[in-house]
């Protein structure tokens, strides 16, 4: 079988699903490369996943537009009405705290399950008519002056004037395409897993830079439940995921006691882990040829930006492709120029920030110590910087 579309979407994520949705109501034809098998639809009452994402109002506005964010779950959707950041080390401790009266928002971000984005968006698949869904995997990529095309397994090919790889961090699309890249292991695994709190979260999420512990942020989910991502050094790490989970709740009382009383594992247990690493593509595009979302770009998930950062891609290819001049076509090389020039410096900032901070926090030299907690408290007490740098977290809404 030949497929001959206007896009080819490799990667069957989050990221890839908004992009072939969002380039199908576009007019576009699209063929989405989904893997061997559909993806299991979650059920409404299914346990909360470990996997969430704090979903700004760039991919707020991205989900609205493809009519995906009123199908989600409402009532497993938890608006962070606030943030609350500690350093490390003992007085003067670092404090920095953010909320959405400042911020002038109705909601600073939201906090929605991996399985809850997966179920609406699969849904949302099923009745797009220019959404044609591939079943294989990509084994050959060959592109020329007309389009990108794809050899599957079984002996099928896909050919489109663009292709865009949403295959995730160790992209295929990526190496078929010789784009290097730098990679930097940070040592560290996140680990992910929901408890119920004591006391009320209120919408808040916290943070803390926890020296040698690592990073931990435990997020707000519907009702008196918190999500849970430490970004652990390796040993650490180790210990933490053979541990029982009601011993890791133990371990985090320390943070939290004040805030969220006892933490109680939900049931059923479930804690899961990922290597964290900076992975920076030496370029997002190639001939004929689009990368989006992991496959992109890879940054510490510190700031719970990385998923936002990928639908940020989709939404600036979509404007892109929107814009383009009638004699060319989705796969021409300004139009993709115009692309990669237009995410250079969001993505550059995030990655900067990011690595920044997690190189400045990981230090246990005493005066760098002192230094970065005092910062935290010196930025708390300046408005218009807190302003700017919660502008730049909510995506700049407009």
């Amino acid at each position: 079988m030949h497929s001959q579309t206007d896009i080819c979407i490799i990667g069957n994520g989050v990221i890839g699903k908004v992009a072939a949705l969002g380039l199908a109501q576009a007019g576009l034809r699209v063929s989405l490369l989904c893997g061997t098998a559909s993806p299991a639809a979650g059920a409404v009452d299914a346990p909360w996943d470990v996997r969430v994402y704090a979903v700004n109002h760039v991919a707020h506005k991205l989900l609205s537009s493809v009519k995906v964010w009123d199908a989600l779950h409402a009532d497993r959707i938890a608006p962070v009405d606030a943030m609350d950041v500690r350093g490390d080390g003992t007085e003067p401790a670092g404090h920095l705290a953010f909320d959405s009266y400042g911020a002038r928002v109705g909601e600073l971000a939201w906090i929605v399950e991996d399985a809850n984005l997966n179920q609406a968006l699969d849904a949302a698949l099923k009745f797009a008519s220019n959404v044609h869904m591939v079943h294989g995997r990509a084994v050959q990529l060959q592109t020329d002056t007309q389009a990108a095309q794809v050899s599957l397994d079984n002996g099928d090919t896909l050919s489109a004037a663009l292709l865009v790889g949403a295959d995730g961090a160790h992209s295929w699309v990526r190496h078929q395409c010789e784009i290097g890249m730098d990679y930097r292991p940070y040592g560290q695994r996140a680990i992910v897993t929901n408890f119920t709190c004591e006391k009320p979260h209120r919408g808040v999420a916290y943070q803390w830079f926890a020296g040698e512990e690592g990073i931990i942020a435990l997020l707000p989910l519907p009702g008196e439940r918190v999500s849970l991502v430490w970004s652990a050094p390796e040993v650490l790490a180790e210990r933490l995921l053979a541990d029982p989970l009601e011993q890791l709740a133990q371990r985090l009382g320390h943070y939290c006691a004040g805030p969220l009383g006892r933490l109680t594992p939900l049931l059923p247990e479930a804690v899961k882990s990922f290597p964290l690493a900076l992975i920076r593509p030496h370029a997002i595009t190639a001939p004929r040829v689009a990368l989006v979302g992991d496959a992109a770009h890879v940054v510490h998930p510190l700031a719970g930006h990385g998923m936002n950062l990928g639908f940020a891609d989709v939404a600036t290819l979509l404007k892109v492709l929107d814009e383009r001049e009638p004699q060319r076509d989705c796969g021409d090389a300004r139009v993709l120029g115009r692309y990669a020039r237009a995410r250079k410096e969001d993505i550059l900032l995030m990655q900067l920030a990011t690595d920044g901070l997690e190189r400045l926090f990981a230090s246990d030299f005493a005066p760098l110590r002192i230094a970065r907690n005092l910062g935290l408290n010196f930025v708390d007490r300046l408005p218009f910087v807190k302003r700017q740098l919660i502008s730049h977290a909510l995506g700049r809404p407009s």
